[in-house]
Order: C-alpha cells, then structure tokens, then sequence
C-alpha cells in the first residue's frame, strides 16, 4: 500500500544540511548534504519507522497532518 506523508525540510546553517522531519511520526527525522539526498533518506526513515511500529504492534497513523500558514504584524 502507498502512503503520503508531509515532511518540513528546514536549512540548517549551523551543519550545512538539509533535516527533514515528518510531523505526524514524531521521532522520524533525518538529514542530507543537499535536498534530493534528504528526501530520499526520509524516505528510507518512514519505511524504517513504519516496518518497525507494525513489528511491534503499533498503530500506523491513518491520517497525515494539516498545515496552515498564518501572518503576523512585528512591529
């Protein structure tokens, strides 16, 4: 069966890398020198993640999350 997750992908200036986190699996988080390699290293972590929660008898979520964007005034 497929499944689709949503990842963030956020810069991180401190390690020059790409960490990619999937928000509804919290703990599954990963890195890449650049986008494509973190991308396919997510994917490789949710397939990881989701063999090991069905070994041992968890629940695979059935929905994924939703994501909202709001703005702000700084003043």
């Amino acid at each position: 069966m497929q499944r689709r997750f949503k990842v963030i992908l956020e810069w991180c200036p401190d390690e020059k890398v790409f960490v990619v986190t999937v928000p509804a699996l919290p703990g599954c988080i990963t890195q890449g020198k650049n986008r494509e390699e973190a991308l396919e290293r997510i994917q490789e972590a949710i397939t990881g993640y989701l063999e090991a929660a069905k070994a041992i008898g968890q629940p695979i979520p059935d929905s994924d999350v939703e994501f909202a964007e709001v703005q702000v005034s700084v003043v």
